[in-house]
């Protein structure tokens, strides 16, 4: 590695590479961390130390939909910063931003999104989700579908139902049903004893799989009849991912609950559960504080979201992702090495012919300069799942590292 100002202290003593001192002291969650040493990040672009350059189609695992370093979310999130970070913890003071964001989500999400509950990430945001439903309700039981993926917190992992990630941490909460995902004769599990179903409208990490048709609208029917609520994770299809600005709007199934995150902070930690107040009020008393965070909706977070969002809706960002998907797919399918392409819009998962090899092909395609990876329940497939800006020339630069590398 070369020199570079970080490892070079005023003492004269030479500190060891980043990357050896990122694995020393920050705790890693895999035998094998990506490492890559990112310098600057901008567009679908992220910069190394070394000056290398390479081509995201990871995005954060969907977070970066507007593309990095969008100069608008970056002086929104200066500005406030300048004005006030944190003050209080959630839903004591009143602030600008975090109102303001609440009014234009609820107004984009549409009739039935009265009230945004604000929290930091997507796992905090599902437990948000699942506490209102069984506060409001009076039951317990959750219904949830095998190789999904809500988060890593304990009920979100017993909403997961997969014995590799969820059993080295047993027990887990008591309740949660296991159905598999389009399997419409597996409903009938929905009963007078369920106080919420929880599904994604895409399987994000079982590779982008799709919901069969009427599948959705089965369990919103479902849901009505025994009085149970229907919580869509949009974690990963929000913000335009999918084609459509939130799933559930191309479906045509409105959710009880919605939970967001990811892509919602533009870059920023923030996640949210939004649907009907009377959901929340339950939330208010017996006991007071039913959910309660430090940190959710902060201040710049919130404003730094909702720039992105108005960027989002104000562009044609989310009518152009079909299209980008479509020059996705049409120049890779027929690849031999290619057996098939699951998912919507800039949601991808190209499925290898080769079990278990999206390993040995992603790190591949880094040394080509792109950036890509599998899915928690399947080593089998690669993700494609770039900023919503991406442009037509870095698509094809893409697809040609692509084609070079599945060999």
């Amino acid at each position: 590695m070369r020199p570079f100002a970080e490892n070079s202290p005023k003492d004269g003593h030479e500190r060891p590479p980043m990357y050896d001192r990122f694995l020393n002291r920050v705790a890693q969650t895999s035998a094998a961390p990506m490492g890559l040493e990112v310098l600057r990040a901008e567009g679908c672009w992220i910069e190394d130390l070394e000056h290398r350059r390479y081509l995201d189609l990871i995005s954060g695992i969907s977070v970066a939909n507007l593309g990095h370093g969008r100069s608008e979310v970056v002086e929104a999130v200066r500005e406030q910063a300048g004005l006030f970070m944190h003050t209080m913890v959630y839903g004591e003071h009143v602030q600008t931003p975090q109102v303001r964001l609440a009014e234009r989500l609820t107004d984009v999400l549409g009739k039935g999104f009265e009230t945004v509950y604000f929290v930091n990430s997507g796992s905090e945001a599902i437990e948000a989700a699942l506490k209102t439903a069984k506060r409001f309700t009076g039951r317990y039981e959750i219904a949830s579908f095998k190789k999904s993926y809500h988060g890593s917190t304990h009920a979100a992992l017993s909403a997961m139902h997969e014995p590799y990630f969820c059993d080295a941490f047993a027990p887990l909460v008591p309740g949660f049903k296991a159905l598999n995902f389009n399997r419409f004769e597996d409903l009938d599990a929905i009963d007078e004893r369920c106080a919420a179903v929880l599904v994604e409208p895409i399987q994000a990490e079982a590779g982008c799989i799709e919901a069969a048709e009427g599948f959705l609208a089965e369990i919103r029917e479902r849901c009505d009849r025994v009085g149970a609520l229907l919580i869509f994770d949009e974690i990963q299809t929000g913000f335009g991912r999918s084609g459509a600005l939130f799933a559930f709007q191309a479906e045509g199934v409105v959710p009880d609950l919605i939970v967001l995150a990811k892509a919602l902070g533009a870059g920023m930690p923030l996640g949210a559960v939004s649907g009907r107040a009377e959901l929340f009020h339950a939330l208010r008393d017996r006991p007071v504080l039913g959910h309660i965070t430090t940190f959710g909706g902060h201040p710049v977070c919130c404003a730094g979201a909702l720039a992105g969002l108005e960027l989002l809706i104000a562009g044609s960002w989310v009518a152009q992702v079909q299209d980008k998907g479509k020059r996705f797919r049409d120049r890779l399918i027929s690849h031999p090495m290619i057996c098939g392409i699951s998912g919507r819009g800039l949601m991808l998962a190209l499925h290898l012919k080769s079990a278990d090899s999206a390993p040995e092909f992603a790190q591949k395609a880094r040394e080509k300069g792109l950036l890509t990876d599998w899915f928690l329940h399947t080593t089998g497939a690669l993700r494609i799942a770039p900023p919503l800006s991406i442009n037509t020339e870095e698509i094809d630069l893409a697809c040609g590292i692509l084609e070079e590398i599945l060999v």
